[in-house]
């Protein structure tokens, strides 16, 4: 199992989230991408360096999913057969969210129908084969409101265009099994529509897709999220609309435009 971490101008979040890892799992192997921070960020990467992780780096800033598809290619070339737990740098995802994720991908079984698995531990399961695995926030508790309207729209929009329910669709912490990586390598989009284009093209690629509930937590109300609320949410919601039957967009456009 490794754990990937994409980072673009990361704080002491980082560096502390790694030592709380080892302390965890002291055998967590740790990939940690660079994601075009800058000059500024040199001592941040060093420091998780001198921690043990493998940091992958490059001069620009390219976005979270070419970061990920960064760290995918890295392992499925440098260490393949390896299933592969993705986390925030900042600070959002606990140690042992991260370590439930992991066990849960390693236990994963196939499910036919969403139901609840009877374990305990919050699973539920949709339709599929080979799984990926969502760590699903419940959004209680201090919640900035922009992530609490921003999770319940892309939720609800998903549902319209899918028909799956998935609690948590933007959550940066998932679990895949090593046979996914050549296709998560091969899925369009290198910012944050990347994570949504997987969701939306799992099921057609024969993948389905698995939820564990984790913490919410929001440091400082989430401020030190790179997430630019216009041009990143028109991203996000672009792949989406796209999914959606053409006579149904068609219909409710009618509908608008008769209204106006």
């Amino acid at each position: 199992m490794i754990i990937l971490i994409p980072a673009y101008q990361p704080g002491q979040q980082l560096p502390e989230l790694i030592r709380a890892l080892r302390a965890a799992e002291p055998r967590a192997a740790v990939v940690v991408v660079d994601d075009g921070s800058g000059p500024a960020y040199k001592d941040v990467f060093d420091g998780v360096r001198a921690l043990g992780c493998h940091v992958i780096s490059y001069a620009r800033n390219r976005g979270k999913g070419f970061a990920l598809k960064a760290g995918f290619g890295f392992i499925e070339d440098n260490v393949p057969g390896q299933d592969v737990v993705c986390a925030d740098s900042d600070g959002q995802h606990t140690p042992s969210d991260i370590l439930k994720v992991a066990a849960a991908v390693e236990a994963n079984t196939t499910r036919a129908n969403p139901t609840e698995d009877g374990s305990g531990d919050g699973s539920r399961h949709f339709r599929g084969t080979a799984t990926m695995v969502l760590g699903s926030r419940a959004f209680t508790g201090n919640v900035p409101p922009r992530s609490r309207i921003g999770n319940t729209a892309t939720r609800l929009l998903f549902t319209l265009a899918t028909g799956e329910r998935i609690p948590d669709t933007q959550t940066g912490l998932r679990g895949y099994p090593a046979a996914m990586l050549p296709w998560l390598r091969s899925v369009r989009g290198d910012r944050y529509e990347y994570e949504l284009n997987l969701l939306l093209q799992a099921p057609q690629a024969g993948y389905s897709i698995s939820s564990v509930d984790i913490t919410t937590v929001y440091l400082d109300r989430n401020s030190g999220s790179h997430f630019r609320p216009v041009v990143d949410s028109v991203r996000i919601y672009a792949p989406l609309l796209n999914s959606w039957p053409r006579p149904l967009l068609r219909s409710w456009w009618t509908r608008w435009c008769s209204c106006c």
